[in-house]
C-alpha cells in the first residue's frame, strides 16, 4: 500500500459521511425497545480499518452506541473457538426469509433456528456460551473478547438498554421457552 492511500481512504469516509449529513430520508429509529427509541436519528459515524493499519474515521464515530444484533457476529465467533463444528447440530445456516425474531418458521423446523442471526439462533449461541458458567462469567467472557476483538477497552454494557431489553423481551423468552419444549 503506498503512503497517499490512507489520505485517499480517509477523503472517501469523509465524503460518505458528508453526504449522509446531508440526506434528509434517514429512515426511523428503533421503538420497539424503548432505550433505543431515545436514539438521534442525526447521528452516522464512520469507520474503516484497513489491515494493518490505523482507522480511519468520520461523522458521529467517537459517538458510543448500541451494536444490539452486530453482537451475534461476536457471539458466532465465541461459540465456535468453544465448541467448534459442533455449533452447527443445535443452529442452521440458512437464510430465514422471516422476521428476525420470527417463531413462525422456529416451530415449523422442530425448534432448530435457520441461522445464528435471527434472534432464537441467538439465544442458542448464548446457551452455548453459557454451559458449564454463570450468566455473569458468561457475560464478562463475552466482553473481555470483544475489548479484545475490537482493540476498545470502553466498550461495555448500557444498563439502561439491558433494563429496556429486558422489559420488552416476552418474545425472546417465549422463543427460548418453545426451543426447551
Amino acid at each position: 500500500m503506498s503512503d497517499a492511500a490512507p489520505l485517499d481512504l480517509q477523503r472517501i469516509v469523509d465524503d460518505i459521511a458528508d453526504r449522509i449529513a446531508d440526506e434528509t430520508e434517514r429512515g426511523h429509529v428503533a421503538t420497539y425497545i424503548p432505550e433505543l427509541a431515545k436514539a438521534d436519528l442525526n447521528d452516522f459515524g464512520l469507520a474503516v480499518v484497513p489491515v494493518g493499519g490505523e482507522p480511519i474515521v468520520a461523522g458521529d464515530a467517537d459517538t458510543p452506541f448500541s451494536i444490539q444484533s452486530v453482537s451475534k457476529v461476536f457471539t458466532l465467533s465465541m461459540a465456535l473457538s468453544k465448541v467448534g463444528t459442533k455449533v452447527w447440530r443445535r443452529v442452521g445456516r440458512e437464510a430465514s426469509g422471516n422476521a428476525f425474531n420470527s417463531i413462525v418458521q422456529l416451530e415449523h423446523e422442530h425448534g432448530i433456528p435457520r441461522n445464528p442471526f435471527i434472534n432464537a439462533g441467538a439465544i442458542v449461541i448464548a446457551d452455548i456460551l453459557l454451559a458449564d458458567q454463570t450468566p455473569k462469567e458468561a457475560i464478562a467472557g463475552i466482553l473481555a473478547f470483544m475489548r479484545r476483538v475490537t482493540g476498545d477497552d470502553t466498550v461495555t454494557i448500557d444498563k439502561d438498554v439491558a433494563a429496556s431489553e429486558r422489559e420488552t423481551g416476552d418474545r425472546n423468552r417465549a422463543l427460548a421457552n418453545f426451543m426447551k419444549a
